[in-house]
């Protein structure tokens, strides 16, 4: 994939934080800002929205043991 080079002006805290996480996680700052970028545009969001659904079909009976069937409705903005 080809590469193009963007500056960003942050202040000097925010810096020294990026580099510290990068170095860190033993990566480059452009590789962190990189993985940063990706979680913040969904690639990561998802992953996790799609578990959350998968766990929440596996224990749905429980849900509903627990705080009532009543409240079905509820969901999805219908009440």
């Amino acid at each position: 994939m080809a590469k193009t080079q963007l500056n960003v002006r942050v202040d000097e805290g925010t810096a020294r934080a990026a580099r510290e996480r990068a170095l860190e996680r033993g990566m480059s700052v452009n590789r962190y800002i990189e993985e940063l970028v990706r979680q913040d545009t969904g690639e990561v969001g998802h992953t996790f929205v799609e578990a959350a659904a998968d766990f929440m079909k596996q224990y749905e009976s429980v849900f509903a043991e627990e705080f009532g069937a009543d409240r079905e409705g509820t969901r999805e903005g219908r009440r």
